[in-house]
């Protein structure tokens, strides 16, 4: 590991810490020539995960990418801080775990609104009206509706 301040590749590991439920390692190194101090953080390379778009065209999954999205959808609403990078290591998850290398963009786009979904509706109205191009107010209400007629099946629902 290079040192970010002076370049030298001679550091040495100071502190190590599991995060993410030991899927990721923070690590705390120290430069042998400049005594500088940096974070590294290292996690398992998965198998790649390529994304099949509507156009035909193949991109490699891209988690910082869903997350950011997601975080769009969640701007200025009351979810906790880390609740874009959640959804979107679950999705990632949930993705890989079905053994497939390659998935539609479109199971990608209902996995993040089924999160949204349930973490805010608002959210998930923003999310969908640009994932689905509403084409007008009506397909708009419609989604409200089904949100309004699923809530309050819910609360019916959790006693049972």
């Amino acid at each position: 590991m290079r040192c970010p301040v002076c370049g030298e590749r001679e550091t040495r590991v100071i502190d190590s810490r599991d995060l993410d439920d030991g899927t990721t390692i923070r690590r705390r190194r120290e430069c042998a020539r400049c005594a500088s101090r940096f974070t590294t953080r290292e996690r398992v390379e998965a198998p790649r995960l390529v994304v099949a778009k509507r156009d035909g065209s193949r991109e490699e999954f891209d988690r910082e990418k869903l997350a950011a999205g997601l975080q769009k959808a969640l701007t200025r609403r009351p979810v906790p801080d880390r609740a874009a990078e959640v959804a979107a290591e679950s999705i990632e998850a949930e993705l890989r775990a079905s053994g497939l290398s390659e998935v539609p963009s479109r199971r990608v786009g209902e996995l993040a609104m089924d999160r949204l979904r349930h973490l805010d509706q608002i959210a998930y109205i923003r999310f969908a009206s640009v994932y689905q191009s509403f084409e007008d107010i009506e397909q708009l209400k419609r989604e409200v509706d089904a949100l309004l007629s699923a809530r309050a099946v819910e609360p019916a629902g959790k006693g049972a």
